[in-house]
């Protein structure tokens, strides 16, 4: 029986590390449930120049990625009839890359605006893995609240903060991006080779 991770796009500034996460899972032969809300698109096009059009997700998706789609499925956001708004859908977790403001609120009061809302809350009542990747800095306390409402109800709550232990501070753009979606497939608990692990030694990435 299929089991796919879910994926969802919200409309923060980020769509690099949902490429990133997107593209690892599916090297990793994971099977992948995409969701991308109506401002990501917004966020997609300006960012990319890409589109995500629901009619044509296959051959859009496929641009955007600049790759084969593997076991990739797509769900409009506006479908609240979906697979994954339901706990009978079989799905082994979600991660919420890149999480804005509002679907970190919508996810956290339990709103299901969308479809993507209504997965993530899903999996937080079936108690499956779901990661949410805030990228919004600074953050109000309002912001900080609906974090912890998240935390306290399952989902790791994973921000988007590259670390440069593994490629120093002349670190390209794509390794930080890559470093971010590292972490949200080591919380899924997903392999991948996306960055160098520290390992107590210093100076060993010039080694």
């Amino acid at each position: 029986m299929r089991e796919p991770w879910i994926v969802g796009v919200s409309g923060a500034s980020g769509t690099p590390y949902a490429k990133a996460v997107l593209s690892a899972l599916l090297d990793a032969g994971e099977s992948v449930d995409l969701v991308v809300s109506r401002a990501a698109r917004l966020t997609l096009l300006d960012e990319t120049g890409a589109t995500v059009r629901d009619a044509h997700w296959k051959d859009d998706v496929a641009a955007w990625l600049g790759r084969d789609l593997g076991d990739l499925a797509y769900w409009p956001a506006g479908d609240l009839a979906a697979g994954p708004s339901s706990g009978s859908y079989p799905a082994r977790g979600m991660a919420v890359v890149p999480a804005s403001t509002a679907a970190c609120a919508g996810i956290a009061i339990g709103l299901s605006k969308d479809l993507l809302q209504r997965s993530a809350e899903v999996n937080l009542k079936e108690r499956r893995r779901t990661v949410v990747v805030p990228r919004e800095t600074p953050v109000t306390r309002s912001h900080l609240v609906h974090l912890i409402a998240l935390h306290d109800a399952g989902a790791v709550v994973l921000p988007a903060s590259p670390g440069f232990y593994g490629s120093g501070a002349g670190a390209t753009a794509q390794q930080l991006v890559d470093f971010v979606a590292g972490k949200v497939l080591d919380a899924l608990g997903v392999p991948h080779t996306l960055f160098r692990r520290w390992t107590g030694e210093l100076g060993e990435r010039n080694a």
